[in-house]
């Protein structure tokens, strides 16, 4: 028997029959996702690369979530949730401060990512049926399409170059593994790289590598990096304790994690561990978890960093 899939960008609560039954699984309801919101804050481009000013840019008491600029870095893209009943991709234009919605659908769409060639966006989708696959849109929300039709249920997804991807996959029951998986749109497969990885995949600048999570130790988890040319894996060093959102800066140079309400840099060259950049907790935040650096040098005086984060109770 195929049990339900269980989506981790919406969070079902399924409860399984007992191994050998011939009762069907039982869905029970799942607390609603937690009211996150999308802030946008300056990151100093010195050695200290300090975080401040958050600003909170989705403004909505539901669900918002994953943020990634355009290349360009003059937008953001993100996840948001603003009827109660599904998600829609919005973007948010750093200089008018204005925010569109992209995406009108019947389905759930998350995690938008501006593919390589700059002419759309792609998300993961929660169709009709609750399967989960990587879809693509023109930058206006406009035209859906599948990418890849096979690959399937996909939870997060990083775009390596114009025809191969980086993919979060989920098992097929709950007792399978979640795996890392490399697609290739031209041809709709994807090979198994690792298993047991974090849900943040990235493409370290500068290295043409890709890196990720590897949780396969519960009590010790790694930043790994995976090179697409040679398909080798190393362990870069280890994550900040209990972390495993991410996002690198420009040049490749350190790498941000969160813990709380503050920011932690890593610099891998000096051997050093990880230290704090930022403190939010005056910007009225709580818990950060997602992270994304804007891609250009330079926005303006700084680098721009938006973080998903929870709001503290008023």
């Amino acid at each position: 028997m195929r049990h339900p899939i269980i989506p981790l960008v919406i969070g079902l609560a399924v409860s399984f029959s007992a191994v050998g039954s011939t009762q069907s699984p039982v869905q029970t309801p799942a607390p609603p996702p937690p009211a996150t919101e999308v802030y946008l804050a300056n990151l100093g481009t010195d050695s200290t690369s300090a975080v401040s000013g958050a600003v909170n840019i989705s403004n909505n008491p539901g669900y918002d979530n994953q943020p990634s600029f355009t290349p360009d870095g003059k937008a953001v893209l993100f996840t948001s949730e603003r009827d109660g009943k599904q998600t829609d991709i919005y973007r948010y234009d750093i200089a008018t401060k204005v925010l569109t919605q992209l995406t009108h659908t019947l389905e759930k769409e998350y995690s938008p990512l501006v593919t390589p060639d700059g002419k759309t966006f792609s998300v993961v989708r929660v169709e009709a049926d609750g399967t989960q696959r990587l879809w693509r849109f023109d930058l206006d929300g406009s035209n859906p399409r599948l990418i890849l039709e096979n690959v399937k249920p996909v939870g997060y997804h990083v775009w390596i170059d114009q025809t191969h991807l980086g993919l979060f996959v989920l098992g097929a029951t709950s007792q399978d593994p979640i795996t890392l998986q490399v697609a290739e749109t031209t041809t709709g497969t994807a090979d198994t790289i690792d298993s047991s990885i974090g849900r943040s995949l990235s493409m370290r600048p500068s290295t043409g590598t890709m890196t990720f999570v590897s949780k396969r130790d519960a009590q010790h988890w790694v930043l790994k990096e995976f090179d697409p040319r040679t398909r080798a894996i190393t362990t870069l060093g280890d994550t900040l304790a209990g972390a495993e959102d991410f996002a690198w800066d420009p040049s490749g140079r350190f790498v941000l994690m969160a813990s709380g309400s503050k920011v932690f840099g890593w610099w891998p060259a000096e051997k050093a561990g990880w230290r704090a950049v930022g403190d939010l907790s005056a910007e009225g935040i709580v818990r950060i978890t997602r992270l994304a650096i804007n891609p250009n040098l330079r926005l303006g005086a700084a680098l721009r960093l938006a973080l998903v984060a929870e709001p503290k109770p008023k």
